[in-house]
């Protein structure tokens, strides 16, 4: 079972990352699907979205969850039946979750790729131009990928409406704000293998985590590093 990472996350949430290596017919092994799963799965000509698909189920087991306590919203975003806050992304053999009890909480994964250094331009400001710059642009991705699925507000822009600037390695800050909202988020990347990810908290608005972030966006603006 190659669950490659736990990341703890305080004392009520986790992130989990696992390498799909495994057949289809093992990873259908030791989970229940609910019936709408059955469906979804039968309905995926990929195989290795099939394998994608049961190994977040297998995630799910190790934070204690069923495929039957998940289920999703009119624009498809997930969510547990207790009210705890998850987040699933996955890229070719890479999958990942996280869940938090208490604070929304969003994640992406990604495969590093030049490609993305030709469709820099249409989600952020950031001048890349050479293969140093993948990572960067993969972790920018994935940022605002993860801010745009913790917002659920179809129609936001990655390049005008989602903020991201760098606080040390590895470590972000996210924003949106727009004539409608103002919310600030704490954002980690990471780099397993050949992939890239995001994983992000929401910030509480009027606490002093989200006074430290305005702040620190302030400074980043200034030097013209918002990306």
């Amino acid at each position: 079972m190659p669950l490659q990472k736990t990341i703890p996350i305080g004392h009520n949430g986790s992130v989990y990352l696992w390498d799909v290596t495994e057949p289809e017919l093992f990873l259908s092994q030791g989970i229940s699907l609910a019936p709408y799963s059955v469906k979804r799965l039968a309905q995926m000509k990929s195989e290795l979205h099939r394998r994608a698909y049961l190994s977040i189920r297998h995630l799910m087991a190790l934070a204690g969850y069923t495929d039957q306590d998940l289920f999703y919203d009119a624009i498809g975003k997930p969510h547990l039946k207790d009210g705890s806050y998850v987040s699933i992304s996955h890229s070719f053999t890479q999958t990942a979750l996280v869940i938090h009890k208490n604070i929304p909480v969003g994640i992406d994964v990604e495969l590093q790729r030049k490609k993305i250094l030709r469709i820099a331009h249409k989600f952020t400001p950031f001048n890349a131009h050479t293969s140093k710059d993948i990572l960067n642009l993969t972790h920018i991705w994935a940022a605002k990928e993860t801010i745009y699925k913790m917002a659920s507000t179809p129609g936001l822009s990655f390049l005008k409406d989602i903020s991201v600037f760098w606080r040390a390695k590895n470590t972000l800050g996210g924003c949106i704000r727009t004539a409608q909202q103002d919310v600030f988020y704490d954002l980690n990347g990471f780099e397993i293998g050949d992939f890239g990810g995001v994983w992000g908290m929401e910030i509480e608005k009027a606490s002093a985590r989200e006074g430290q972030l305005k702040e620190a966006y302030a400074t980043a603006l200034k030097k013209a590093q918002i990306y």
